[in-house]
C-alpha cells in the first residue's frame, strides 16, 4: 500500500542528485542503512494485539497519510479507500488513491497467506512478488515497484513497517522508497478499518462515497 512517488511538478520522485559524494556523509549513510537492516520482525513477537494482514483488510478500510522527499519536506498529501473480499485461500484487496492533487488511482493487490508468519503478495506494477513477515502487532513488508512498467531504470524498492495499535482497528504504515540503495523518498499512513470519513487532504479532495 503505497503513497503518491511524484513531486509538486507531477514528475515521479526517482532522480538521484548527480552531484559529487561526499565521503564521509557516504560511510554515515551505509552505517545507518546497515543499523537499520538489523531490526528483523521477530523483535516484536510479544506485542499484541496480533497483526494478520490479510484478515485486517477483509472489508472496508480508509486511509490518508503524507510523502515526504528524502531531507522529509512534505511533498503530497492523499488518502486511500479500500475493501478486500475472501477468494479461496487469497485476500483480494482493491486500493483507489486520491492525492492532494486531485489525482486519482487504483492498485488491486492479492494477499496469500503461506504460514503463520509468512506471507505474499502481488499486484500489477509490482515486479515479482512481495514477500511479507508478521509477528505480534508488527508486518515487514518488501517487494519492487515499477512506476513505468517500460523502463526498468524507474523501479523503486518499498519497504514498509506496519504496526497494528491496541484497538485492533488502528495501523500505522511507515513507508521507506529507495533507489539504487539511496532513500528517496518516505511515507507515513494511518489506517482505519470501517467505513469513517477521513481527514480532509485539501480543497482538490474531496470525500470519495463509500462502498
Amino acid at each position: 500500500m503505497r503513497a503518491d512517488l511524484r513531486g509538486p511538478n507531477s514528475q515521479p520522485i526517482v532522480g538521484l542528485n548527480a552531484g559529487r559524494l561526499r565521503w564521509k556523509p557516504f560511510l554515515a549513510l551505509l552505517l545507518l542503512l546497515g543499523g537499520c537492516s538489523s531490526l528483523s520482525p521477530e523483535h516484536f513477537a510479544a506485542a499484541q494485539p496480533r497483526f494478520e494482514p490479510d484478515r485486517y483488510f477483509e472489508g472496508p478500510v480508509r486511509s490518508w497519510g503524507v510523502t515526504e522527499n528524502r531531507r522529509g519536506d512534505p511533498r503530497s498529501r492523499f488518502r486511500t479507500v479500500m475493501f478486500g473480499r475472501r477468494e479461496g485461500d487469497v485476500t483480494v484487496v482493491t486500493q483507489d488513491f486520491t492525492f492532494e492533487s486531485g489525482r486519482t488511482q487504483q492498485r488491486v493487490w492479492r494477499i496469500r497467506r503461506i504460514d503463520e508468519h509468512h506471507y505474499e503478495a502481488a499486484a500489477p506494477d509490482v515486479v515479482g512478488v512481495a514477500p511479507g513477515e508478521a509477528y505480534g502487532n508488527t508486518f515487514r513488508w518488501k517487494y519492487t515497484l515499477a512506476l513505468n512498467p517500460r523502463n526498468v531504470f524507474t523501479r523503486v524498492r518499498m519497504h514498509h513497517w506496519m504496526y497494528l495499535q491496541a484497538d485492533g482497528t488502528t495501523m500505522i504504515n511507515r513507508v521507506i522508497v529507495t533507489k539504487f540503495g539511496f532513500v528517496i523518498a518516505q511515507t507515513t499512513e494511518h489506517f482505519h478499518r470501517g467505513t469513517e470519513p477521513v481527514p480532509s487532504i485539501g480543497a482538490s479532495g474531496q470525500s470519495r462515497s463509500d462502498r
